[in-house]
């Protein structure tokens, strides 16, 4: 519920600056419009971070929900090949029994390292999908999350949620922090502006419609899920409903279970499936904006001859995606995803209070309420949530921040349109 008030608040302020500059490319483009180029070069090079980690997690749950797929239709292979070769909590059975040691492994997880290359596939071949196909999808995953609410609510031990925050307000914060990156969805729709009829009007009702449906959704799976399992037997797992659901049909009266498993394992690898195409597509997006802008090499907004499509830059954001996902695990990446998301909503958010004040007449199709107060909160409770990450992730998030900064100044800045050479400047 924190993470869903938080996204709510800047998800006011993607409506507002969406409706303003409705042009490809989401937080990119609305910082480069109110805080120059150089802020712009930072939330693309951290938008780049933020999607490829999140559909690295996405990816990696994929991969979880196939090998139990696989035990239902009773097949066991190896799980050399089907589990990251990095496990910080090691691998263990429904028993206990350990399978892997916390650390590195030989392995790599196959599932998700192809599931990437089949939809990058896909993406550079172009995607004509009409309404109905999409809707068929959203309801196909709508009626998964109710199956699992609606027969797994009888199963609930109230026992399961006492104490009812074991961590305190502390494992809230960090908790809230390390999901964060499933609310995304709505930064998503953002960068698609350009495609839609009246994207004044429809993009600011497809966000917030987003969050306040998922925030439902959400809300009511935690509460199950929560309750059918002692929330330590889901801590780290790719898989942990699905996985939730085959502990609890190996109990007394569970068998009934055993076929909704199937179908919340169908549902979720449909909803995966689309996660992936969505945030592969928006990725692809990104690098295609930075180059159109000349901040990338060409290459990456060159549009393929016969697809009309950024093949390039979708190839490279295929590949940086699918090799880590066969890896790593999804807790890793979580973080990495979430801190990069929140550093963008900061920006955004403050994005919002620089417009109101530099242009203050502009037409906007959609007002955040309230004047400056709901921006500035979202950029406080997002610094917030930032603070609840692991130290390790601070430093990793800067680290790729510097490696940009680098890229930047030695390249980027020289193929600027705004760029003066020094011997210009001089004369």
């Amino acid at each position: 519920m924190l993470v869903a008030i938080v996204c709510a608040l800047t998800g006011l302020c993607y409506a507002e600056l969406a409706s303003m500059i409705p042009i490809a490319g989401s937080a990119y483009t609305y910082t480069y419009a109110t805080m120059g180029e150089l802020v712009a070069w930072i939330i693309g090079w951290d938008l780049i971070l933020e999607y490829a980690f999140s559909n690295m997690s996405v990816s990696v749950g994929f991969a979880a929900h196939i090998v139990d797929l696989l035990d239902w239709l009773g097949l066991h292979l190896s799980p050399k090949w089907l589990s990251p070769a990095y496990l910080p909590l090691g691998l263990q059975n429904l028993a206990g029994n350990t399978i892997y040691a916390p650390g590195w492994h030989a392995g790599f997880d196959i599932p998700a390292f192809l599931v990437v290359l089949i939809l990058t596939v896909i993406l550079v071949r172009g995607i004509r999908e009409s309404a109905r196909t999409n809707n068929i999808m959203v309801l196909i995953k709508i009626a998964a999350i109710l199956l699992f609410v609606g027969f797994g609510a009888s199963f609930i031990h109230p026992s399961n949620y006492h104490p009812f925050s074991p961590n305190g307000w502390t494992g809230v914060l960090a908790g809230g922090s390390i999901i964060f990156f499933t609310y995304i969805g709505f930064d998503s729709v953002s960068t698609a502006s350009e495609e839609c009829k009246d994207p004044r009007r429809d993009v600011p009702i497809g966000i917030l419609a987003t969050l306040i449906v998922c925030t439902i959704l959400y809300v009511g799976v935690a509460v199950v899920l929560t309750g059918i399992v002692p929330w330590r037997s889901v801590a780290g797992d790719g898989a942990p409903v699905v996985n939730a659901l085959r502990r609890v049909s190996l109990l007394p009266g569970g068998h009934r279970l055993h076929f909704v498993r199937l179908a919340v394992l169908l549902g979720a690898l449909v909803g995966m499936i689309s996660s992936i195409l969505v945030f592969q597509l928006g990725q692809a997006r990104v690098w295609f904006s930075m180059s159109r802008d000349r901040l990338l090499p060409d290459v990456f907004s060159r549009v393929h001859p016969r697809f009309r499509t950024p093949a390039f830059a979708t190839w490279v954001a295929g590949f940086l995606v699918a090799i880590p996902s066969g890896l790593f695990d999804v807790g890793t990446f979580a973080e990495m995803s979430n801190i990069g998301t929140l550093f963008a909503f900061v920006l955004v958010s403050a994005g919002v209070v620089i417009l109101r004040y530099k242009d203050p007449h502009r037409p906007r199709g959609f007002r955040v309420p309230f004047g400056p107060l709901i921006p500035i909160l979202s950029v406080f409770f997002c610094i917030l949530l930032m603070a609840g990450l692991p130290a390790k992730t601070w430093l990793r998030f800067f680290i790729w921040l510097a490696i940009g900064l680098v890229i930047y100044v030695l390249y980027s800045r020289k193929r600027s349109e705004f760029y003066k050479a020094p011997d210009k400047i001089a004369s």
